[in-house]
C-alpha cells in the first residue's frame, strides 16, 4: 500500500539509484504518471518527457485495440475484417488530438530525442499493461539504448504481460498484489492528476535538472 504517489515515486527512484547521471530520460504516462516521473526525474537528475499515443478501437467495440498511434508511428495488432480507409481515417484523428496535446505539454518545444539513451517509462500503476507495452514498442522505433518500465502497482498477469515484450529490458514492479481490482485501491489518496497540474510538473522538472 502507497500513501499516494510521492510516496510510491521515491520508492521506485530508489530501486533506478543505478541509472544516476547516467544518459537517460524519463517517460511518464498522463496524467497519472507525471507525479511520479517528476519525482523520478529529479531524482536520476534526468530529463523528463511525456509519452504520447492513443489505441485505434475497433469500429464495432471501440475499447477492443486494434492498434495505436503516435505523432510519429502507427502499430496494428489487428486487421482482420478491418477496413483499411477506417484506419486511415482514425489515424488521421487520432494525430490531430495528440498534435493538440503535444503543444498543450511541449508548448512548440520538441520532444527529447530517445536515440541512444536508456528510456525509464512511468506510470501510477497498471492494470493490463497494454498501454506501456504500446508505448515501448513506439520508444523502440527512436532506437533506445534500453527501456525499462518503472510501475509501483500491477497484477501479476499485466506485470508477465510486460516481460514478454521484446521492446521491454526490464521491468520493475514494488508490488504484485494477487486481489487486484483497480490501481487506485493500492493508494491512501489517489486523487484525479488535471491536466494543469501535469504540464506544471512537466516544465518545473526539465527546469530544474542538468542532465
Amino acid at each position: 500500500m502507497f500513501r499516494d504517489r510521492e510516496d510510491a515515486a521515491l520508492q521506485l527512484a530508489e530501486r533506478l539509484e543505478k541509472y544516476k547521471n547516467q544518459n537517460i530520460v524519463v517517460l511518464a504516462i498522463p496524467k497519472g504518471g507525471l507525479p511520479l516521473g517528476a519525482i523520478i526525474a529529479k531524482t536520476l537528475n534526468a530529463p523528463l518527457d511525456v509519452a504520447l499515443s492513443k489505441k485505434i478501437g475497433h469500429p464495432y467495440n471501440k475499447e477492443y485495440a486494434i492498434g495505436a498511434v503516435s505523432l510519429e508511428d502507427v502499430i496494428l495488432s489487428y486487421e482482420h475484417g478491418v477496413e483499411t480507409n477506417y484506419i486511415a481515417k482514425e489515424t488521421q484523428r487520432i494525430r490531430e488530438k495528440l498534435q493538440r496535446k503535444s503543444e498543450v505539454y511541449h508548448k512548440n518545444k520538441v520532444s527529447i530525442p530517445l536515440k541512444d539513451k536508456t528510456v525509464i517509462i512511468v506510470d501510477d500503476g497498471v492494470a493490463t499493461g497494454n498501454t506501456i507495452k504500446v508505448t515501448a514498442q513506439l520508444v523502440q522505433h527512436q532506437d533506445p539504448r534500453k527501456t525499462i518500465v518503472a510501475i509501483p502497482v500491477a497484477p501479476h498477469g499485466a506485470v508477465q504481460n510486460l516481460q514478454d515484450s521484446k521492446y521491454i529490458d526490464e521491468v520493475i514492479c514494488l508490488l504484485i498484489p494477487r486481489n487486484f481490482h483497480a490501481v487506485g485501491q493500492f493508494y491512501s489518496e489517489f486523487e484525479q492528476v488535471s491536466e494543469e497540474e501535469a504540464i506544471e510538473l512537466l516544465e518545473q522538472t526539465n527546469g530544474t535538472v542538468n542532465p
